[in-house]
């Protein structure tokens, strides 16, 4: 069975495209994307598996 770690950042909206792709260079995977405390954040959930 596969065991996942999760991860909650905040995404800049001017940069969103260069930070998701240094998190999918880590092997990160975007989940889901939400609105953040004001209109230039977001919020990305992200997932990778556990190496074991």
């Amino acid at each position: 069975m596969t065991k996942w770690e999760y991860f909650v950042a905040p995404i800049l909206s001017h940069v969103a495209q260069q930070i998701l792709n240094n998190f999918g260079a880590e092997g990160w995977e975007l989940v889901q994307l939400a609105p953040g405390p004001n209109p230039d954040n977001l919020v990305g959930y992200f997932k990778r598996p556990i190496a074991g």
